[in-house]
C-alpha cells in the first residue's frame, strides 16, 4: 500500500541565509528550506541566484570573500526578515593541479571562497544570533574534511579547515544557544567540476558509482540534511561532521 510521506515543516518561519545559492547544492537548499515556511537569503557572486527571487526568498549578488560582504548580507536579513536564524555555508569550489605547479593565488583562489568566506559570514551571523541567545549555522564540508587524493591538495585543505572551524566555533557557540556542525559531502551531481572540464556532471556522477551506495548524490538530498541540521530537532547535534557521502568514507577507511 502506498503511503504519502508528509512533508515537515521543521524550518517554518526561521530567517536562513544560503551562500553559494545560484546552482547545485546551495539552489537546492535554497528552494528546500523556502518550500518548507523559511524565509531565505539567497547570496552568490553569480547573477542568475537573481532567478530565485519570490516572495520570502530574497536573492543577493555577492563575493563571499569580499570585505563587507558578510556585513551586509547579515544586515539584508535583520532588515528585510527582522532576525538571523540559520547560516548555511554553502559556497565553494575546487581547484584540480599537483602542489608543484600551485601557485600562491591558485591556493588563495582555493582558500578564501572554501574557508575565509565561510569564517567572515560565521563570525557575522554569530554576533546576530548572540543578540538572542538562539540559531544554527551549518557548513558544507566533504569527505576530503578527512581523506586525501592527489591532485586536489588545495580542496582537501579547505575541507580540513573547514571541519575544524567547525568544532572550534561550535565550543565558543554552543554557550550562546547557537549550534554550529557541518555535513561531510560526498560526490553530488552539479556543476562544481565545469570550470575545468567539458562533463564535470557527468564525472561526477561516474566517480559516485565508486561509493558503497553505488551512485552520487543529487543536491536535494544534501538539503534534506541541512533542513535537520538547521532545526530545533537537532537540539543536541554540537560539533560534529555528519557523513553524507553513500559510505565512501567507510569504504576508504576500512
Amino acid at each position: 500500500m502506498n503511503q504519502t510521506v508528509p512533508t515537515p515543516n521543521e524550518v517554518a518561519d526561521k530567517v536562513i541565509l544560503v551562500t553559494g545559492a545560484a546552482s547545485g547544492i546551495g539552489r537546492a537548499i535554497a528552494e528546500t528550506l523556502h518550500a518548507r515556511g523559511a524565509r531565505v537569503i539567497a547570496e552568490d557572486i553569480d547573477p542568475a541566484v537573481r532567478s530565485l527571487e519570490r516572495p520570502g526568498l530574497v536573492p543577493f549578488v555577492a563575493d563571499i570573500t569580499a570585505d563587507g560582504s558578510a556585513e551586509a548580507a547579515v544586515a539584508l536579513a535583520v532588515s528585510r526578515f527582522g532576525t538571523l536564524d540559520v547560516l548555511v555555508n554553502n559556497a565553494g569550489r575546487i581547484l584540480y593541479k599537483p602542489v608543484v605547479e600551485m601557485t600562491r593565488e591558485d591556493w588563495n583562489w582555493q582558500m578564501e571562497t572554501n574557508v575565509t568566506g565561510a569564517f567572515l559570514h560565521s563570525r557575522e551571523a554569530m554576533k546576530e544570533m548572540m543578540k538572542r541567545k538562539s540559531g544554527a549555522i551549518v557548513n558544507i564540508a566533504s569527505y576530503a574534511s578527512y581523506f586525501a587524493f592527489p591532485g586536489i591538495a588545495a580542496y582537501t585543505a579547505s575541507k580540513g579547515a573547514l571541519a575544524q572551524l567547525t568544532r572550534t566555533q561550535a565550543l565558543e557557540a554552543i554557550g550562546h544557544g547557537i549550534r554550529v556542525n557541518a555535513i561531510g559531502v560526498g560526490d553530488v551531481v552539479t556543476n562544481l567540476l565545469n570550470h575545468f572540464m567539458d562533463d564535470g556532471r557527468g564525472f561526477l556522477a561516474e566517480h559516485g558509482k565508486q561509493a558503497p551506495i553505488g551512485r552520487a548524490a543529487a543536491p536535494e538530498e544534501i538539503a534534506e540534511i541541512v533542513a535537520f541540521l538547521a532545526s530545533d530537532r537537532a537540539s543536541f547535534i554540537v560539533g560534529a561532521v555528519v557523513m553524507a557521502d553513500g559510505g565512501m568514507s567507510v569504504a576508504i577507511g576500512s
